[in-house]
């Protein structure tokens, strides 16, 4: 047919008959390939317990969908020619398109499974910190991804990918620089949610602050002190410098001391520490692991000293509060008196 024969921009009518079917076909199956996995592959996807092919197949359709699209062009474009460099041309940008596309693909299907992941990771734990670190592990991810895919691209089309990665790793060793503190901060708090030395709710000491954690970040954490101010202290502190968790104790030690007239009786000395010994053992606070002796001889009493613990059930405040008030009630009962310092004035005599 001498119609099909006509040249038309250094090809034949023939050729771009050919190379617009294919781009057309390309198309169509790229539309059928989207629809099918739209309608079928969903319903299979749906019929199943496991999230994991529902995410798989909502991210890959679309890509797939546009890979069919890109063949169907270049196998068009195979059949016609215009010259050797701008064939050389058309094949790196086919080949940019596909690395591209690929690309995407992986991109949507990491962020989509990562996604998901954090999302049951946080459903099973207290922590705030995964849901502030979701967001920052999936971009970081998808960059990622797309960063290896761009130099994939970018080598296959022909560029020295070494010598760009040389400059934008001197860019990367200056930007680390300048924000190292951020991303100090930063791997403290990946290391507070992985080592876990403390949670919200705890009393902790670190770097002279002493207070209860109300909040752990991804950059910071914010402490309640004591006096009731809120204090927001840097992540890394808890890398370099030592952690004191208060709440993990198992017990909190208690030492008591007490002093005794001196004429107390030897008799009435082991009385008050039978006394003692009952109300701190009978107590619903304090731990079985008591010490209780005659400490001595003091300038001015009889010393008994004791140690015992509070447990961490117990009111680290008012255990010991009740211990001293039933001790007060009890040797006052017994009559044992308390020692206070005094003085004893000798008079020799009128002076002259």
């Amino acid at each position: 047919m001498e119609f099909l024969e006509q040249d038309f921009i250094g090809n034949s009518l023939g050729q771009w008959g050919i190379a617009l079917a294919w781009a057309l076909g390309g198309i169509v199956f790229g539309k059928l390939i989207y629809f099918w996995i739209s309608k079928r592959m969903r319903r299979m996807a749906a019929k199943s317990a496991s999230q994991l092919d529902d995410l798989i197949v909502d991210k890959v359709e679309q890509p797939l969908a546009l890979a069919m699209v890109l063949f169907g062009f270049w196998f068009g474009y195979d059949h016609l020619h215009f010259g050797a460099e701008a064939d050389e041309f058309m094949e790196h940008v086919f080949s940019i398109a596909v690395a591209l596309d690929v690309t995407w693909m992986a991109a949507r299907l990491v962020d989509s499974l990562f996604g998901n992941l954090l999302t049951n990771a946080g459903e099973k734990s207290d922590s705030t910190m995964i849901a502030q670190l979701a967001p920052i592990l999936r971009k970081t991810s998808r960059s990622t991804v797309w960063a290896l895919g761009i130099i994939m691209a970018m080598n296959n089309a022909g560029y020295d990918v070494a010598a760009l990665l040389a400059g934008v790793g001197i860019g990367g060793l200056a930007l680390g620089l300048a924000a190292k503190d951020f991303v100090a901060n930063i791997f403290g708090g990946i290391t507070v949610f992985v080592d876990k030395p403390f949670v919200v709710g705890d009393r902790v000491q670190v770097a002279g602050v002493d207070g209860i954690v109300v909040e752990i970040g991804i950059r910071s954490t914010r402490i309640n002190t004591l006096a009731g101010r809120l204090v927001t202290i840097p992540n890394h502190k808890f890398t370099d410098s030592v952690v004191e968790n208060v709440s993990a104790e198992p017990t909190r030690k208690i030492r008591l001391e007490l002093g005794l007239t001196y004429d107390t009786s030897p008799e009435q000395v082991e009385e008050a520490l039978a006394i003692l010994r009952e109300i701190v053992e009978k107590h619903v606070g304090t731990k079985d692991d008591t010490i209780i002796w005659f400490s001595g001889f003091g300038d001015f009493a009889l010393n008994i000293s004791a140690i015992y613990y509070v447990v961490k059930e117990a009111d680290v405040c008012l255990t010991p509060g009740a211990v001293n008030i039933e001790v007060l009630r009890r040797f006052n009962s017994a009559g044992l008196n308390f020692a206070f310092p005094t003085h004893t004035l000798i008079h020799e005599g009128t002076p002259k």
